[in-house]
This record gives C-alpha cells, sequence and structure tokens, in this order.
C-alpha cells in the first residue's frame, strides 16, 4: 500500500514546499525543477541518445513554463510517460531502487494537476475550497 501512497504524499509535500516561494517567483522555480527533471535519466542510459532527446524536448517545455504553468505540467506528464517506460524496461531513476522510476510516475501526476490548476499556494486552495458561492445560502425559488 505504501508504495502507491508514498510517492503521491511526497508529490503534494511538494506542493506545499512550493507555498512558501511567492509568484511568479514559484513559477519560474518549477520550470527550472521541470527541465532538470528532464536531466533525471541520462547518467542511466538507458534509452542511449533517446535520453539526450528526452532532456532537450524538457529543457523547452520548461522554457515555455517560465510564464505557463500548463506547460510545466505538461513537463511533468510527459516525465511520467518517461518513468514508466524506464521502470518497465527496468532502469530505475534510482539504480539501488527498483522501484524508483514507478514511485516517480505516481509522484509528478500530482504535480502536473497541481500546475493545471495554475500552481496555488495551499492557503489559495483552502480560500477556494471554504469561500461560499454568493447565492449558497439563498433557497431557489420559482422564478429566480
Amino acid at each position: 500500500m505504501l508504495r502507491y501512497v508514498m510517492p503521491m504524499v511526497i508529490g503534494l509535500v511538494y506542493v506545499g514546499l512550493n507555498s512558501v516561494v511567492p509568484e511568479p517567483h514559484r513559477r519560474r522555480l518549477n520550470a527550472l525543477v521541470v527541465t532538470g527533471a528532464g536531466a533525471a535519466y541520462l547518467s542511466g542510459g538507458g534509452f542511449g541518445l533517446w535520453e539526450l532527446a528526452f532532456c532537450a524536448l524538457l529543457v523547452a517545455v520548461g522554457y515555455a513554463g517560465l510564464t505557463s504553468y500548463t506547460f510545466i505540467g505538461v513537463g511533468w506528464l510527459l516525465h511520467t510517460v518517461w518513468d514508466v517506460l524506464h521502470h518497465r524496461r527496468g532502469t530505475p531513476i534510482i539504480p539501488s531502487l527498483h522501484d524508483s522510476s514507478f514511485g516517480c510516475a505516481l509522484c509528478d501526476p500530482v504535480i502536473a494537476l497541481w500546475c493545471f490548476a495554475g500552481g496555488p499556494s495551499v492557503t489559495e486552495v483552502y480560500h477556494r475550497l471554504t469561500r461560499r458561492a454568493p447565492d449558497a445560502g439563498r433557497p431557489v425559488t420559482a422564478g429566480s
């Protein structure tokens, strides 16, 4: 069970830690992090020169992410695919931890979803969830 839950918890911790970084620095930092994630498998060489091509792809996506959380989210989803391919091939992100790419493939979509939501801080999410709609307390009547 922890094999599935802990990677998602790590993704949530990543999101929480990002909350202390103010905008626009938060978006820029995440663009850099997703770009660096593209190089995570370079030393393992599981896919040969394709590792370099993937790294170059995430550099382009990360550059676009400097101004768009959507591109950062796309980058994390691309990295998820790369994680799955590496897990299936048996070339994990951390060679001594067989399931590390599997865990990364569960963590990355959590971060991607947060990016697709605009990279809000934890307090912004709290306020969005607890804010009542303007007409939430008014009963619905005929003709209104």
